[in-house]
């Protein structure tokens, strides 16, 4: 009868999401350079060589933990914004979609937005993500007001984008500190009080 440990016969995807949720949590709380290798070896229940045969150095994990993180945030974006619905519910379930990760991924929001921040090289990591954010932000908002009949050029998208993505994230580093704020009143508040250009018809770029 074998007496190998049950974690050592789980599948290479299964025990890499495991290091992974180990990493997070530790990089959130400890940030990169004060977390060890063996808190994460620890915390995953697997050796620490077999954390650097799967995911490399320290510097390749935390990069692999952001573009999980990012992954995941982009995808519960856009799996809520469904194309066929009109400009301003799209854009209120997007940003319920995003406060609701936050929300539910408090560590994984404090590794891609506070401790990515300033550190080479994950704050390019980190650019790059935002940007893919800001290109699908700028791209709904184009089709919205186009919908609406209000045509908006290339740079006028862009800022747009930008200050909807500003405002949205600063919403959410205040919702990643307040766990008994709820996503969904944040979004609604945000998409009612935001800037004009958020709903068609209430000012803002003209028609």
């Amino acid at each position: 009868m074998s007496t190998t440990p049950a974690f050592r016969r789980l599948p290479r995807a299964v025990r890499v999401q495991q290091m992974l949720d180990a990493a997070v949590k530790i990089f959130s709380r400890r940030g990169f350079h004060a977390a060890s290798m063996d808190e994460i070896a620890d915390g995953a229940r697997i050796s620490k060589p077999m954390v650097y045969a799967y995911l490399g150095s320290k510097e390749e994990l935390f990069i692999a933990c952001l573009h999980r993180e990012g992954t995941r945030l982009m995808e519960a974006i856009v799996d809520a914004v469904v194309p066929d619905l009109p400009f301003e519910e799209r854009l209120h379930r997007g940003l319920r979609a995003f406060f609701r990760f936050v929300g539910t991924h408090r560590d994984g929001w404090a590794v891609l937005y506070r401790q990515a921040r300033g550190e080479r090289p994950f704050a390019g990591e980190l650019a790059a993500m935002r940007n893919r954010i800001i290109e699908v932000v700028a791209g709904m908002l184009g089709r919205g007001l186009a919908a609406d009949g209000r045509e908006v050029g290339v740079a006028e998208l862009e800022v747009m984008a930008y200050a909807l993505v500003g405002a949205a994230e600063s919403v959410a580093d205040w919702l990643a500190d307040h766990p008994d704020a709820d996503p969904d009143t944040l979004a609604a508040q945000l998409c009612a009080e935001g800037p004009p250009f958020i709903a068609p018809g209430r000012g803002g770029f003209p028609a």
